[in-house]
């Protein structure tokens, strides 16, 4: 049957205003259900999420490393995009919608389909595109905090990220439509979100040419993309007041030599 058609059976035979949308292995706080309801008293409110974290980031360093990356996610974009109203992905572990904008979207939802064949992923992310294209707020609350089990191995882990890119990609040009009459901010936002890991790519595959062309090391893009990686991580390290976030440094390595590769192919 799939997520999604478990869903629409799910939201048709409910009755109440609001439906919360968890994962099978999502432990809530005791709060977010009030948290989340309360922003949802906005009727302009469509749909809102909370703070995800990884309910198993002590197993390995993959999940501590997941777990700072939902962490800058929640607190950076998802944070940033809320100051407009305009949530770009109200995340599948611990999101709640209204009923009534559910049910009128429920056909443009079931019917999705992704090169020529019914899609099968990223549903939350297309959801909220559309709960946005119909004119409803979507908002981040961070103090409804929700913990998820993450990929504690990297099979798993990039066959994760292969489905969110898929989804990121393939929404992206739904969420155009809707830029016209959002914030600038949230324009650049989705542009940065796609350009970026094609400008990172360029920057690498000049270097490699650099390289075997001349002989000599890329020192200046790889002093720049070291520069770029320790502010970041310093800055989240700040904010959150947890010096672990500078060991989210290591993500650049992954970004670089796994994750880009994979999401070209």
């Amino acid at each position: 049957v799939g997520k999604r058609k478990a869903q629409i059976a799910a939201i048709r035979r409910s009755c109440g205003d609001l439906v919360l949308n968890v994962d099978s292995d999502t432990i809530l706080a005791p709060d977010v259900i009030t948290r989340l309801a309360l922003k949802m008293q906005d009727q302009a409110v469509g749909a809102a999420m909370g703070q995800l974290a990884a309910s198993n980031r002590s197993e390995t360093w993959l999940t501590r490393l997941i777990d700072m990356e939902y962490w800058l996610a929640c607190n950076e974009e998802r944070a940033a995009q809320a100051r407009f109203g305009a949530v770009m992905c109200c995340c599948g572990p611990c999101a709640m919608y209204r009923r009534s904008a559910l049910v009128s979207l429920l056909d443009q939802y079931e019917t999705q389909r992704f090169r020529g064949k019914p899609s099968d992923f990223g549903e939350d992310r297309h959801l909220t595109i559309l709960m946005l294209k119909a004119g409803f707020r979507t908002e981040y609350v961070p103090e409804a905090v929700a913990a998820t089990v993450v990929p504690n191995s990297m099979g798993p882990y990039l066959r994760q990220q292969l489905r969110w890119a898929r989804s990121t990609f393939r929404d992206t040009l739904l969420a155009f439509q809707l830029l016209r009459g959002l914030n600038i901010y949230l324009t650049l936002d989705v542009i940065g979100q796609n350009i970026g890991p094609l400008l990172l790519s360029l920057s690498i595959l000049a270097g490699l040419a650099q390289f075997v062309t001349t002989g000599t090391v890329p020192w200046t893009a790889c002093l720049m993309i070291a520069a770029m990686t320790i502010v970041r991580c310093s800055v989240a390290a700040f904010r959150a007041r947890q010096l672990r976030f500078l060991g989210f440094s290591l993500h650049t390595l992954i970004n670089i030599f796994l994750l880009l590769p994979l999401k070209a192919y």
